[in-house]
């Protein structure tokens, strides 16, 4: 039996995962609530997890994994999948396109610890100009890494907030020049001014699209964008 906060703040991260596929911040979990503080919603998450309802994921930008409704809660969940099966789409589905695939490895406890060193900010909103500097390191294991030079950003902006990039999480950025259509990269435009996008190739042009619809698509001849990197998972620090 859950607590009444309980049962609310499982079908708030709930609804968050489904609309989003990214597990809502602590600030927004407090603000749903309305709590003072955020070591109120560390309990409530303890309590869920010690319950079988919820479960951590470490170094994933869906920190966050339902593992189970309650039975009232299930029940409609599975209505509601089935309602929109049969209009042709998917509760679960929803944004689906615009989740960063395959950017968040399983990973093994055992593996090696490495430290991937921050190299700045990035925007991901209006392009403004890289802040270069040594900010510290992370932690990651190896095998959610792979093979490469890595270093790491911090995120400045809400232009990928559907692809579940935040204002403030920390992203992996592996260094290559080379890039499929459709990753997330680090462009550089005009030797000036770098942004967080998806590139894609559009004839001769390249575009840096958003994940945002209140941000435009830019287009720009191949001279005049260099890829820095693409990114390869991201870290969210609650």
């Amino acid at each position: 039996m859950l607590t009444p906060k309980q049962h609310e703040l499982l079908m708030f991260i709930n609804e968050r995962i489904r609309e989003r596929g990214v597990s809502p911040s602590f600030d927004e979990m407090r603000e749903a609530l309305q709590l003072r503080s955020k070591s109120g919603i560390h309990r409530l998450i303890k309590a869920l997890e010690a319950r079988g309802f919820l479960r951590r994921l470490p170094y994933r930008a869906r920190a966050l994994e339902v593992l189970r409704l309650p039975v009232a809660a299930a029940s409609k969940s599975t209505s509601d999948d089935r309602d929109a099966s049969a209009h042709g789409t998917s509760a679960h589905d929803v944004s689906r396109d615009d989740i960063v695939q395959g950017s968040f490895p399983s990973t093994s406890s055992t593996a090696p610890i490495v430290e991937v060193q921050i190299m700045g900010r990035i925007a991901a909103g209006t392009p403004v100009e890289v802040i270069q500097q040594n900010m510290g390191s992370v932690e990651m294991p190896a095998d959610a890494l792979g093979s490469g030079e890595h270093y790491a950003l911090e995120v400045k902006g809400d232009s990928m907030i559907n692809a579940g990039i935040l204002d403030g999480d920390t992203i992996i950025i592996k260094r290559t020049e080379t890039v499929n259509n459709g990753d997330i990269v680090v462009a550089f435009i005009d030797d000036e001014e770098a942004t967080l996008k998806r590139l894609r190739r559009k004839g001769t042009t390249l575009a840096l699209e958003p994940a945002n619809p209140a941000y435009e698509t830019r287009i720009f001849s191949p001279e005049r964008v260099k890829i820095q990197g693409k990114m390869v998972n991201l870290m969210r620090h609650y």
